[in-house]
């Protein structure tokens, strides 16, 4: 029997500070609604008009599976302010003056800005909006790479970490490869329909409309539409190329060493006087993870750690950037980073479990290879279990969902895994802020994290009781059920929703805020039972 999807007027009545109680009917998804695309019903519209803010869009409002941000702060939040919540990037660093995020940056008020002392004592001089780990290094190797530096003559390991470079620059190669390809193609299509249409500065709507098109005009405006469906550029193109060029010229060379200017031991946990207080970024990725939460929570505060270069990012500065979040006062903290080799992770762990003692959410991206990380083989640190038995219970690994209902509802490069990813959220094509004040659609399960952590802000903002456990538990069981019939990232492979994520969902924050307002953590199981009554 079918499902309906009821429309209710909702109430929203305070039950005291900063803790609010919603009613509604929990959005769910008419299931003659899967197995469409937003391209097959009025794209143009979409693209024009819905695209930049798709994530925050609901489905049955606005045909999008966003995250009905919109929805929960018209229907439910409205003008109703909660507890304001430190939010940690742990990225490559922040644009704090961007004006979109710059009065969200979180300011350590305890300490005087430049005065070369360290005004609280908490052993980070200067610490006026955050800390970087990294002091002026940029570039760095990855891990298996360092590895090898570092294995004797008899290491075992030596043949497998020289396999990673080998494998690693042969991909490499073969993608810049077909970069160059798709930017030739490019072009050459943009020429033919230039001369076509007489008209530099055409439109693909006139090149469909001449009279006369030869089979070459045809393919050159059917790629070029590929090309906008996909927000291909010639720029893009060429960040693309710069970005797997690095890789074979830093990342995978064995003759780089990006850390010596940091001045530290990175295996020796106790050399701590390392980093200074400049967070900028230089790569966009931070400032990107940053808009992205601010655009969901209005309560919240950003603090920028910058720990994670263009290469792996080291155990050492992974765990210190963990516990300097913590012990200022962060409440959320959000990385999208991870590396198949972590030589000393356990201090990661430690980080971590410190992280849940003082009851803190961290919310991970699950990562970009389109690999099932159940398996071994494709592990990633960080990552909240050691030999199948789970270590901590704050600890949330996002996917990356399309903006599409049907079997490519799950990103094409996301990872995933019945075991070891918790749910999926907008990942794909999602619009934020990047360096000199601008904007920009980036992929990544590195977009996908922190709109999961913009929704556990909101649920802290307005539920400052409810554990970091809680607050995962509530944003895992709100969700709304993916398509059932996927397929697997970078395979024409269909699976069921339950070969992806733990949950088989996308993160909701509608949802997420009426079973928030009757969740009791002494009581756990009568909530859900309240919750799951309404569906």
């Amino acid at each position: 029997m079918k499902k309906k999807i009821i429309s209710l007027a909702f109430i929203f009545i305070s039950i005291g500070c900063s803790t609010y109680k919603f009613t509604g009917n929990p959005i769910q998804i008419d299931s003659q609604k899967f197995n469409n695309k937003v391209s097959d019903e009025n794209f143009k519209l979409f693209i024009d008009k819905k695209k930049e803010k798709w994530p925050l869009l609901d489905i049955n409002h606005d045909g999008v599976p966003g995250m009905s941000v919109i929805k929960a702060y018209d229907d439910l939040i409205k003008d109703k302010k909660g507890k304001k919540v430190i939010v940690a990037i742990i990225d490559s660093g922040v644009e704090i003056n961007h004006p979109y995020i710059s009065s969200f940056i979180w300011i350590n008020s305890d300490e005087i800005p430049n005065n070369k002392i360290d005004d609280d004592k908490n052993g980070y001089i200067d610490d006026i909006n955050g800390w970087n780990f990294l002091g002026k290094s940029d570039k760095e190797n990855f891990e298996y790479v360092r590895l090898l530096k570092k294995a004797s003559p008899d290491d075992k390991m030596r043949e497998v970490y020289q396999n990673e470079i080998d494998k690693a620059l042969d991909k490499n190669n073969k993608t810049l490869g077909r970069i160059r390809e798709l930017s030739m193609m490019m072009a050459k299509s943009d020429s033919i329909l230039k001369i076509a249409t007489g008209n530099e500065d055409y439109s693909l709507e006139e090149a469909k409309n001449l009279s006369l098109k030869s089979i070459e005009i045809d393919e050159s405006i059917r790629f070029l539409e590929l090309a906008k469906s996909n927000n291909w550029s010639q720029s893009r193109f060429l960040d693309a190329m710069d970005y797997y060029e690095t890789s074979n010229n830093y990342h995978n060379n064995l003759e780089f060493n990006g850390r010596d200017i940091v001045g530290d031991d990175p295996d020796n946990f106790n050399d701590k006087n390392y980093g200074d207080p400049n967070i900028g970024d230089n790569n966009s990725h931070g400032t990107h993870v940053s808009g992205i939460v601010r655009s969901i929570s209005q309560d919240v505060k950003i603090m920028p750690i910058r720990c994670v270069p263009d290469g792996d990012e080291y155990d050492k500065d992974v765990a210190l950037s963990i516990r300097y979040a913590v012990d200022n006062g962060a409440k959320i903290i959000n990385f999208s980073f991870g590396k198949k080799y972590s030589p000393h992770s356990e201090w990661v762990i430690d980080a971590m479990k410190y992280a849940s003692e003082k009851d803190v959410l961290i919310v991970n991206a699950a990562g970009n290879s389109a690999s099932n990380i159940d398996l071994i083989e494709n592990q990633s640190y960080p990552a909240d279990n050691k030999d199948g038995e789970e270590l901590i219970n704050n600890l949330l690994t996002i996917g990356a969902s399309s903006y599409n209902l049907d079997s490519t509802q799950v990103a094409y490069f996301s990872n995933y895994g019945s075991k070891n990813v918790d749910l999926f959220a907008p990942g794909y094509q999602v619009y934020s802020s990047v360096l000199d004040g601008k904007f920009k659609y980036l992929n990544g399960t590195s977009m996908a994290a922190p709109n999961v952590t913009g929704v556990a802000a909101v649920i802290r903002s307005l539920y400052p009781k409810l554990s970091a456990s809680s607050v995962k538990h509530i944003i895992m069981t709100s969700g709304i059920e993916m398509n059932d019939k996927l397929k697997k990232p970078d395979s024409d492979e269909i699976l069921g929703r339950e070969s992806f994520s733990i949950t088989g969902k996308t993160v909701n924050l509608y949802n997420a805020l009426l079973y928030a307002s009757i969740y009791k953590e002494k009581n756990p199981e009568n909530s859900l039972k309240k919750f799951k009554s309404k569906y």
